[in-house]
C-alpha cells in the first residue's frame, strides 16, 4: 500500500501509541536524556539501525547527553504511517 498523508484525526489516534513523542507542525518529535554521552550515542546508533532497516530516516540532534529525534515523511510533506511505525520501534528501544 502506498504511503499517504494522515488526516488530523488519524494522527491523534496514532499519537496515543507513541508515548513521549510530540506532534507539531507536520513533525513527530522525541527528546531523550541519557546518563552519559556514550549512552546517548548508543541510542543514536540503535535508532540508525532501525531507520536503515525501515528505509525511513529521522533527523537526529545530539547535544551531550540529550538526543532529539524528528520524524516526518519528507517526500509527502507531513506525517504518514511510516513515521508512527518507526516511532513505535524506537520506543521499543527504551523499554
Amino acid at each position: 500500500m502506498p504511503l499517504r498523508l494522515l488526516a488530523t484525526d488519524e494522527i491523534a489516534r496514532r499519537h496515543i501509541d507513541v508515548p513521549g513523542w510530540c506532534v507539531a507542525e507536520k513533525l513527530l518529535t522525541l527528546n531523550s536524556t541519557f546518563p552519559s554521552f556514550p549512552d546517548a550515542m548508543d541510542f543514536v546508533n540503535e535508532v540508525a539501525r532501525l531507520a536503515e532497516k525501515a528505509n525511513h530516516h529521522p533527523d537526529i540532534e545530539l547535544r551531550q547527553r540529550t538526543v532529539k529525534l524528528s520524524l516526518t515523511t519528507h517526500s509527502m510533506g507531513g506525517l504518514t504511517e511510516a513515521d508512527f511505525a518507526l516511532a513505535r520501534h524506537i520506543n521499543g528501544l527504551q523499554d
